[in-house]
């Protein structure tokens, strides 16, 4: 595979504030985000060639954007891929602008996930058998947590305190981002002593649901030296989907994430990474629960299996110090989750941090960042990894 390493350069970006945004519907947080983009980018909607529009929930077909945007007889595309979803409508459109078919492309994602008369994700399965057990999203990844801590030796307490690490992490950097949902610091013993929700998993081990949009205009290189000098290169693009095999195998392990691993091999062999932990100085991860984060770290290869909790413990994901800065803008831990635009707020702080726009949360002279999205359950995953650098 060719791949689209430095065939793609990002020139504008907007995202909105994330949160309980019961004020503003669909239209108004796609007019917000796309307001900031068109600004940063200096083009308005004439220049929009193509777009393309992540949502799982909040409307169906191409013109929820449209309609939006005024983005009349263009065409748009909408994608669902669960948790993945702003990642691939991102890589999608990258592959229209890579192939020449379009020289300047809009990508949005979108999710208003608040207005609805009951807590957590709207998730619709398809017609079937009704035999499938429903097990909620903190059951299926406090799965993972105890059979982790199992396979590697960790009592609870060890295993807790390094998962309580990671959200005193997200919500220390988060505090320091004015889009973010929340913007309080915890505490190490809030963390440890919070409500349980699935054990081993407490309240502040969980993201929060939330309203919000991102949005993305791309372009090729040539092209983007015309709109301005700080424009971001796409390195790599990553996408894999489960057959969901690990549902019927008896040794499925629920210690690492095949798709995370896969989804990474193929975003670093475009981007020309072979040493992940030296080449990449932060990363957006989906955080929708600590112990994701911490398979994530050894899935992305930044540390061996089973270590990632004295890599913890020696902030090495920290923002001050660390090698990796891991969730600089904080995180769904702190954003919370409207699934399209999840992946393109990733993008959104990558790009705000290569460019040294990134405020009080920017890293110094960071030159390679990457993204991370899994979406679905332990043995049946759809996952994304991205990585982005600067220009020549």
């Amino acid at each position: 595979m060719a791949g689209i390493r430095d065939k793609v350069a990002i020139v504008g970006m907007g995202c909105t504030k994330f949160g309980e945004r019961w004020g503003a519907g669909v239209d108004d947080l796609l007019v917000e985000a796309a307001s900031e983009a068109y600004e940063d980018a200096g083009i308005d909607a004439s220049d929009v060639q193509a777009a393309w529009l992540g949502t799982q929930s909040s409307g169906y077909s191409g013109q929820i954007l449209s309609k939006a945007l005024k983005l009349e007889y263009v065409p748009i595309t909408r994608v669902e891929n669960f948790c993945a979803t702003g990642a691939d409508a991102f890589r999608n459109g990258c592959y229209a602008v890579a192939a020449g078919i379009y020289d300047v492309v809009m990508v949005a994602g979108v999710e208003k996930l608040k207005d609805v008369p009951y807590t957590g994700l709207s998730v619709v399965d398809p017609m079937g058998s009704y035999v499938f057990p429903q097990v909620p999203p903190p059951v299926q990844f406090a799965l993972a947590a105890t059979r982790y801590f199992h396979h590697y030796g960790l009592s609870y307490e060890q295993g807790k305190l390094a998962l309580a690490r990671i959200a005193v992490k997200n919500h220390h950097n988060g505090a320091l981002n004015p889009k973010a949902h929340f913007q309080k610091e915890i505490t190490l013993e809030q963390a440890m002593s919070s409500p349980m929700v699935a054990w081993p998993l407490g309240l502040f081990d969980c993201c929060g649901v939330s309203d919000g949009s991102a949005v993305a205009i791309i372009t090729r290189p040539e092209i983007a030296k015309r709109f301005r000098d700080d424009y971001i290169m796409v390195k790599g693009m990553g996408v894999v989907c489960s057959a969901r095999q690990g549902l019927l195998q008896d040794d499925y392990d629920f210690n690492h994430f095949d798709e995370n691993v896969n989804a990474a091999r193929i975003a670093y062999g475009e981007a020309g990474i072979t040493d992940p932990p030296k080449q990449i100085d932060h990363s957006m991860v989906h955080d929708c629960f600590t112990i994701t984060e911490l398979i994530t770290y050894e899935d992305m290869g930044w540390c061996p299996p089973g270590t990632a909790k004295e890599h913890v413990e020696n902030g090495f994901f920290d923002l001050e110090g660390g090698e990796i800065a891991v969730n600089v803008d904080g995180g769904l831990k702190s954003f919370g989750h409207p699934i399209g635009a999840s992946g393109i707020r990733m993008i959104y702080e990558v790009y705000k941090q290569l460019q040294g726009k990134a405020g009080k949360r920017q890293r110094k002279n960071p030159e390679i960042g990457a993204i991370h999205n899994i979406g679905g359950y332990p043995g049946s995953f759809t996952a994304a990894v991205g990585v982005f650098g600067k220009r020549d």
